[in-house]
């Protein structure tokens, strides 16, 4: 049975652990409209940690294995912030020197490490963290990791395969973990942009992963899932889904740019509906939609008309267009353009890996493949609808009748996530 002074040493130690789990608590789920406040709130209440922390006498940590918590928990609260701190990193050393087999102190040492720049130092601290055993966490930070160190890198590609591979491993230790599945959600949305943009059943794959995800109610505060999720969906061109996604993440961090993205897809919509309305019954459309031109197509391809193809993919379907204008948008990636096919009917044409100085109005495109979707949706009481024909790679698409060369093809690598 303890005695008095051990108990009242324990106590001190578990409060203090306590109180760190609450304060990276409320930095995980308190974002004020001034993100000054939000930096005041968790300097309050880490002060408050490090006097209680200070209060503990100096005999009851003397020995190494006490000495290692307080020095591990010092440097976990001086690790809250967004930006390094040398305090961090001092406490954090100590600690792991006093006790190698903290593991949770290598995860903080290695995060702290990670915001000084040293990505191959902050590997190696989670590594060395998950050598002491199987750990869900450590692996979402391994994950997160390996995704920062793929930008640029030459093995870009295997690095983020690694990012997914950890994600993976963490989910077959906690199968309900929504960050887990958060981060198999990031890693196949970066999958994505990596490999050029061109891999849909890669978002699909993101799409999964973040509706399982959300089903961990700790999620539901996490603004960049959010976004991340409606990045996707942007891309899906899930319009509705990622209006919303932006919005709650908007709600939820004021200071993302997710307000901007709400905007930046109503542009888009906005112009496409006014365009209709200018010009779908417009006389020159039905002598444009006559002019097309006779295409040899190999085989298997068949031509038909937008109200002939089913929402998805028309595998062997080619579609005849004029365009009729393109449709400027805030996006790198992908270029709009309006249509009419043979019969006349207007619709709208996203294309990927074309660069845009290509394809020009009264050009005839020949659409291979096509994925279509009969875009219809309300928002802030507008509806917009429209058919929408998405195209993912350079080669889907006949101009005037010739094929593109990888000379017109542009290789885009869109960053377009936000990682907690």
């Amino acid at each position: 049975m303890k005695n008095s002074v051990e108990e009242e040493e324990g106590d001190a130690f578990v409060r203090a652990a306590k109180a760190t789990e609450s304060l990276y608590h409320l930095r995980d789920t308190y974002y004020p409209p001034n993100p000054c406040d939000r930096i005041s709130t968790l300097q309050h209440n880490s002060d408050l940690i490090l006097n209680l922390l200070d209060s503990i006498p100096i005999e009851q940590r003397k020995l190494p294995a006490q000495r290692a918590i307080f020095e591990y928990l010092r440097g976990k609260v001086f690790d809250v912030f967004p930006d390094y701190k040398k305090e961090a990193e001092d406490h954090l050393s100590k600690a792991v020197k006093l006790n190698p087999s903290l593991a949770d102190a290598w995860l903080c040492l290695g995060n702290c490490i990670w915001k000084k720049g040293d990505l191959l130092a902050a590997k190696n601290c989670l590594n060395l963290a998950l050598n002491k055993g199987p750990n869900k966490k450590i692996l979402c930070k391994l994950s997160m990791l390996k995704r920062k160190m793929s930008n640029g890198a030459d093995n870009e590609a295997e690095l983020v395969e690694e990012s997914i591979q950890h994600a993976r491993d963490a989910i077959a230790l906690d199968v309900k973990d929504g960050d887990s599945w958060y981060n198999l959600g990031n890693g196949y949305l970066m999958n994505f942009f990596v490999t050029g943009a061109s891999d849909h059943t890669k978002l699909s794959q993101s799409l999964k992963a973040y509706q399982i995800a959300e089903k961990d109610e700790g999620m539901k505060s996490n603004p960049d899932f959010y976004f991340n999720s409606a990045i996707a969906n942007k891309y899906q061109e899930n319009y509705q889904r990622a209006l919303s996604g932006f919005e709650a993440a908007a709600l939820r961090d004021p200071g993302l740019n997710a307000a901007e993205e709400v905007q930046n897809i109503v542009n888009l919509l906005d112009k496409v509906d006014n365009l209709l309305k200018v010009h779908g019954r417009d006389s020159r459309i039905a002598t444009l939609a006559s002019s097309s031109v006779a295409v040899n197509l190999i085989s298997p391809y068949r031509t038909v008309t937008v109200d002939f193809l089913s929402e998805g993919l028309n595998k062997a379907l080619a579609v005849e267009g004029r365009v009729l204008f393109f449709i400027g948008s805030d996006n790198i990636t992908p270029l709009y353009y309006l249509l009419c096919d043979s019969n006349g009917t207007c619709f709208v044409l996203s294309v990927y890996h074309v660069r845009p100085d290509v394809i020009k109005g009264g050009d005839q495109l020949t659409l291979l493949d096509p994925c279509f979707r009969n875009v219809d949706l309300s928002w802030k009481e507008k509806r917009y609808q429209f058919k929408s024909i998405r195209l993912n790679f350079y080669a889907q698409v006949l101009v005037n009748g010739k094929t593109l060369t990888r000379q017109q093809a542009v290789f885009t690598s869109v960053d377009a996530q936000h990682e907690p």
